[in-house]
């Protein structure tokens, strides 16, 4: 058997054999992506409609919105243990299927009492899907070649802007009225039930680990493994869960990701508002534009997975990036009421820097944990850092309601999304990332376990 599993342990080789795995996972990863993002952030639109319906305030608006993150916070470490100790496809089934339900019932927020129930319910099902996705890659790419798959699973909720903005927009514009019910109730119905589809075809679709994977051959299950083994034995991680929490590295973390997803949830759910608030005032003009804006967003993550891997220099990258989300949002908030234009590339700007930002901070977090502290040191940093998405657009809300003018909350977010840069340039430790591949000759090998052994010594990836 040993020349096929040299031959895999090829750099040509284990290009395709990652390529193999990556076709096989991460669009169908994207596409739940898709329309979990597009569950979550169809209020920033509805809203263009919903608010005049129901006669709510902006802080009523803002509450409703960020109340989301309050259940994600509360079930997502839960929900990604759960995840290491079933399975990723059974977790992300169940997931899927609530967040789903939990969307069409949306079309019954009629109350800001209910709204509130019914968005902390869409943060209870839907929390552990994120990060149990960034989990759940780990268990099939090495370091080196994570930041390009995390950055296009998580272009997807850029893409989601892209589709979700127009096709907002179109139901709002051509729904109305249709068996009694408004336009916004139709979007919450359309959008919700692919979601339910979808979680059913998870079950059968998905795959827990490399060993399990009947479509890749023995030999590529083995050279799979072999290569994430000598990775966690290669490099010195906390495996406790009690360790990491112990540490000031996690926290930090926690801290840096809190001031990027305050930046991330106000663009997410004022995005829309701005651009009707600069004269743009159709639910399909403000989509398209949205959709505009995404798709940069999407180059933007995916552009910084690819030059992640290859620079490995995760921490400068992430900075940069999130320093240019903050200049955006402060752009944005001094050209609101003068430049409409002006205003709007400000938006985009800042949408581009902060989810760029997104995918590579993983990388820092990814290269302390490992084990426990991965599935519960994930899950907590994405939790409590996504307590800005409470904080953030309940601010906007109520200095919109309060000086009329999204502006000083926009100014306020700029500053808390800068803080990050700073946190990363000042405290994160400098490290290096294995970015390119060491080539070396070798004997033919027998076994993944030789192979496994060969990397550790040479330090780099084995070629027959």
């Amino acid at each position: 058997m040993s020349t096929s599993l040299s031959r895999a342990a090829a750099p040509e080789s284990a290009e395709r054999v990652y390529r193999k795995v990556f076709f096989r996972l991460v669009p169908f990863l994207m596409l739940l992506w898709v329309v979990a993002w597009i569950d979550r952030v169809n209020i920033g639109f509805v809203k263009l409609r919903m608010l005049d319906d129901l006669g709510w305030s902006e802080t009523i608006y803002g509450i409703g919105a960020g109340i989301f993150f309050i259940g994600y916070f509360l079930f997502e470490v839960p929900s990604n243990l759960l995840l290491q100790k079933i399975g990723a496809k059974k977790t992300i089934m169940r997931i899927t299927l609530g967040w789903g339900v939990v969307s069409v019932l949306m079309m019954f927020a009629t109350t800001p009492e209910m709204f509130y129930v019914l968005r902390f319910l869409l943060g209870v099902f839907e929390a552990g899907f994120y990060p149990g996705i960034i989990l759940y890659l780990t268990y099939w790419f090495p370091a080196n070649r994570r930041a390009k798959a995390f950055g296009m699973f998580m272009s997807a909720s850029a893409f989601a802007g892209v589709i979700g903005g127009p096709l907002a927009g179109w139901i709002m514009n051509t729904m109305d009225g249709v068996a009694g019910l408004s336009s916004w109730q139709w979007v919450f119905i359309i959008e919700g039930i692919p979601s339910i589809i979808l979680g059913v075809v998870t079950f059968f679709y998905l795959t827990d680990r490399p060993k399990h994977a009947k479509w890749l051959t023995p030999t590529e299950r083995e050279f799979v493994q072999a290569e994430l083994d000598n990775e966690v034995h290669a490099e010195e991680k906390q495996h406790s869960m009690l360790a990491a929490l112990r540490g000031k590295t996690i926290w930090l973390f926690i801290l840096i990701f809190f001031c990027i997803i305050a930046a991330n949830s106000s663009l997410t759910f004022y995005g829309p508002t701005l651009i009707a608030e600069v004269g743009f005032g159709d639910p399909l003009v403000v989509g398209w534009i949205m959709a505009g804006i995404n798709l940069l967003g999407a180059a933007g993550m995916i552009s910084a997975g690819f030059i992640s891997d290859r620079t490995g220099d995760s921490r400068i990258q992430t900075s940069i990036s999130a320093a240019l989300g903050a200049v955006g949002l402060a752009g944005a908030a001094l050209l609101i009421d003068t430049s409409p234009i002006g205003a709007i590339s400000c938006l985009a700007l800042a949408l581009v820097g902060t989810m760029s930002a997104i995918p590579v901070f993983w990388q820092m977090p990814n290269r302390f944990l490992v084990g426990a502290a991965a599935a519960g040191g994930v899950a907590l940093i994405n939790s409590i850092a996504n307590l800005a998405g409470f904080f953030a657009p309940t601010l906007l809300g109520s200095l919109k309601d309060s000086t009329g003018s999204l502006a000083p909350g926009l100014l306020i977010v700029a500053g808390v999304e800068i803080l990050a840069t700073i946190l990363i340039i000042a405290l994160v430790p400098k490290f290096k990332e294995s970015a390119k591949t060491t080539t070396i000759s070798v004997p033919v090998v027998e076994t993944a376990a030789e192979v496994a052994q060969v990397a550790v010594k040479d330090g780099g990836e084995v070629k027959a």
